[in-house]
C-alpha cells in the first residue's frame, strides 16, 4: 500500500517539476506572440496615419477601415467577407426570395469572377450565362485585382439598365461579350410538374420558402396524378442550385428520410460541432428518387444530394457538383454591418467532407451542348417514314379499338420522351431510370 502511495506521490512530484520546467518557456512564447501582435497593430496604425496624411488625394477614413477589414476577411477564403450595412440588408432580402440584379451566384478564382450558377428564369439565365463561366470584364472594365464584393458592385445597377459582361468559357477559343438587362429577381424556390408518370421538383435555391414550396408542389402533383400509386417516382432537380440556408437543406433532406444523420458540421473546436438527424416521415412514402446535380450545384444542394446518396434513398445522376463544403456564419456588427465568416466544414452521413471535391454522381451523365437553332429546325423538319406511309400497305385488322387507342397513347408518350431528350437529356435520363425501376417492381396482386 505504501509503495502504491509513494509511486503516486512520486508521479505527482514529477508532474509538478515537469510543469514548472515547461511553464516558463510557454509563458515566454505567449508573451512574445502577444508582443508581435501589438507590434503589427501599431504598424497598421502607422500605415493608416501615413495614408491619411500623405496620400496624393484626400481619402475617406471609413472607407479605408472597411477596406482593411474586408481584406483581412477575404484573405482567409473566398466565402468570408465584410458586409456593409447596404450589403447586409441586400443579403437579408435575398434570403426572403426577391432582390435586384442579374440572377447569378458567383465566387472568385484566379482573380476573376467565376459563375457558380445562373438562377432559373433570371436575366443571366435568359442571356445564356452558364455555370463555370469566368467573367473577366464588366462594361469593358477588368475585374482582375478587385475583391469579389467590388466586382459584384460593378455588376449592380438600376433595374432595366444594360450591362455588358465579357465571358471566358471552356471550349470557346475566344472571350465573348454578353448583354444582360438588369431586373428584379423574384425567386420561385421550387417548381413542380408531372413528366409522364414522374413528379419533377426543380429546386432553384434554398431560401425561407424552399421546404413549404416543395411540400405544396409535391402534394399538387400527386393529386393531379390521381394519387401516389399513379406516380413511379420523383426527380429532385438540384442542377445550377447555388445553395442557401442550411436549415432548409436539412428540411428538404428530412422530407424523404425516415431516420439517420443528415449532415454534421465540425468547427475549429470539437465541442462546437453539430449533428442534424432525420425525423420519421417520408413525403414520397418510399417511392424511388433520382437527384440531378451538375457543376452549378453547391453548398446546400450538396448537403441534400450527399444525404440521400449516403442513405441509398436516391440515385444521384449528372456531373460532379461544385464542392463547397464549408459553413458561413453571418455575424452582426455595429452600425448594421455584418461579417460572413467561415466557421465550420460540413460532412455527409458517411463522414465525407466534400470541400473542393464535390458530390460524385452514381451515374455520370453529361448534358450535351446546345445545338444551334438552324440544326434544330433541320432535325425537326426532316420527315420520317414507316410502313404506314407506304402506298398499298396491308391494314392491321387484328386489333380492337381499345388496343389501337393504347398503342396511340404509348406512341404519344414515346414522342414526348424523345422531345424531352432533345430539350433536357439529363432529365430524360433520370425519368428513364424511374421507369426502369418501376418495371422491376413485383406485380401487385
Amino acid at each position: 500500500m505504501k509503495k502504491t502511495i509513494m509511486a503516486a506521490a512520486a508521479g505527482t512530484l514529477a508532474g509538478i517539476v515537469a510543469t514548472t520546467q515547461i511553464a516558463g518557456p510557454l509563458l515566454a512564447q505567449e508573451g512574445a506572440r502577444a508582443s508581435s501582435v501589438y507590434e503589427q497593430l501599431d504598424l497598421f496604425g502607422d500605415i493608416f496615419e501615413r495614408i491619411r496624411a500623405q496620400y496624393v488625394e484626400e481619402v475617406d477614413e471609413a472607407d479605408l477601415i472597411e477596406a482593411a477589414i474586408n481584406g483581412m476577411l477575404t484573405s482567409l477564403d473566398p466565402h468570408s467577407s465584410y458586409l456593409s450595412p447596404e450589403d447586409a440588408r441586400a443579403m437579408r432580402v435575398q434570403t426572403r426570395g426577391e432582390f435586384g440584379g442579374l440572377g447569378i451566384e458567383v465566387t472568385q478564382e484566379d482573380g476573376f469572377v467565376k459563375v457558380v450558377s445562373p438562377i432559373d428564369g433570371t436575366p443571366a439565365d435568359a442571356a445564356g450565362i452558364e455555370a463555370g463561366d469566368f467573367i473577366t470584364h464588366v462594361d469593358g472594365e477588368s475585374v482582375l485585382g478587385l475583391t469579389l464584393d467590388e466586382a459584384v458592385d460593378l455588376m449592380r445597377g438600376p433595374v432595366g439598365s444594360e450591362i455588358i459582361v465579357t465571358v471566358v468559357r471552356e471550349g470557346e477559343a475566344e472571350p465573348f461579350d454578353v448583354s444582360i438587362i438588369r431586373d428584379t429577381i423574384t425567386l420561385t424556390a421550387v417548381r413542380s410538374r408531372l413528366e409522364g408518370d414522374s413528379v419533377v421538383l426543380r429546386v432553384t435555391t434554398f431560401n425561407d420558402q424552399t421546404y413549404p414550396n416543395l411540400e405544396e408542389g409535391l402534394e399538387e402533383q400527386i393529386e393531379a396524378a390521381g394519387g401516389l400509386e399513379n406516380i413511379n417516382g420523383i426527380v429532385l432537380d438540384l442542377r445550377n442550385n447555388p445553395g442557401g440556408l442550411l436549415n432548409q437543406a436539412i428540411r428538404v433532406s428530412d422530407a424523404f428520410l425516415e431516420k439517420g444523420e443528415i449532415v454534421s458540421t465540425r468547427g475549429r473546436n470539437p465541442e462546437e460541432g453539430d449533428r442534424y438527424n432525420a425525423t420519421a416521415g417520408d413525403l414520397a412514402q418510399g417511392k424511388p428518387i433520382v437527384v440531378l446535380i451538375n457543376g452549378g450545384s453547391a453548398s446546400a444542394s450538396e448537403i441534400v444530394a450527399g444525404a440521400l446518396q449516403d442513405h441509398r434513398r436516391a440515385i444521384v445522376v449528372g456531373t460532379k457538383s461544385f464542392g463547397k463544403g464549408s459553413v458561413q456564419t453571418v455575424m452582426p456588427l455595429r452600425g448594421d454591418a455584418a461579417m460572413r465568416l467561415t466557421t465550420a466544414r460540413y460532412y455527409t452521413p458517411s463522414g465525407r467532407s466534400i470541400q473542393a471535391l464535390g458530390i460524385s454522381p452514381d451515374i455520370l451523365v453529361a448534358q450535351p451542348p446546345r445545338r444551334p437553332a438552324d440544326d434544330e429546325e433541320d432535325a425537326a423538319g426532316r420527315p420520317s417514314r414507316s410502313e404506314a406511309d407506304l402506298r398499298g400497305r396491308l391494314d392491321n385488322d387484328s386489333l380492337s379499338e381499345d388496343e389501337i387507342r393504347q398503342i396511340e397513347e404509348d406512341r404519344a408518350r414515346a414522342e414526348a420522351a424523345a422531345r424531352l431528350r432533345e430539350e433536357d437529356y439529363q432529365l430524360a435520363y433520370a425519368i428513364d431510370i424511374l421507369k426502369g425501376l418501376t418495371a422491376l417492381e413485383p406485380a401487385q396482386e
